[in-house]
């Protein structure tokens, strides 16, 4: 029976598919995909190099539109919203973290956190990024630059920008793909505790076993459909 006070699921594809071409002819990237992610759900995406996890994050994200099928995004069918209509969707309700940081060089660690709440209108966006910045661990690293910055520092400031506006959804690709062991564990830890913390249903895309046992479920692909989940 339909529950009008249900929470909506953040994230909803039905049968989505994604061609894109190349100099040999259309490819197939996505076929047909079904997947949905709960309120506050914590969610892994795995499977082989090539399967189209990364593509998968773009198209749910909405910064790449499907050859077919419906992504709903916040309830919202982006099929009929502009690019700028998605964007201001996204906005401050739906974050993603990257393998590559993607850090502004020229912006210190508290301007790399604060400039997206500004973007929003958040009040006191100075004030809120030198609190997640204290939150993971980088206090005494507000006014350095993504250059004087270790592999591991970056990551934990792409997490605090992407965190300190306490979205409702959070894509993570490969967020631990670029460091080192004993970082790569620290990132993960953080990662976790924040967005229970803050309620955000994760969903994130790892080729580490280890990690994505930390999820709720594994949602496995391969070929660009998906295959099973655990």
């Amino acid at each position: 029976m339909f529950d009008a006070n249900a929470p909506v699921a953040p994230l909803c594809l039905e049968n989505v598919s994604l061609t894109l071409p190349s100099a040999a002819g259309p490819v197939a990237i996505l076929r047909g995909i079904d997947f949905e992610v709960a309120p506050g759900e914590r969610v892994a995406v795995v499977g082989p190099s090539g399967c189209g996890k990364s593509s998968l994050i773009a198209v749910a994200a909405g910064l790449e539109p499907p050859t077919r099928g419906h992504v709903r995004l916040l309830g919202q069918d982006l099929g009929k919203l502009s690019e700028d209509r998605r964007a201001r969707l996204r906005r401050g309700r739906v974050s993603l973290v990257f393998q590559a940081f993607h850090l502004l060089p020229n912006m210190t660690a508290e301007e790399n956190v604060a400039a997206p709440l500004e973007i929003a209108g958040e009040r006191g966006a100075g004030p809120i990024a030198r609190e997640w910045l204290e939150r993971v661990g980088l206090s005494q690293r507000l006014r350095h630059y993504p250059h004087q910055l270790s592999g591991g520092e970056q990551q934990r400031v792409a997490l605090a920008r992407a965190l300190a506006a306490r979205p409702t959804l959070l894509f993570a690709d490969e967020p631990t793909g670029n460091l080192d062991a004993a970082n790569a564990a620290a990132v993960a830890d953080l990662m976790f505790a924040l967005v229970a913390e803050t309620g955000a249903a994760l969903v994130m895309v790892t080729h580490e076993e280890a990690l994505a046992a930390r999820a709720d479920r594994r949602a496995r692909m391969a070929d660009g459909r998906m295959v099973g989940t655990d």
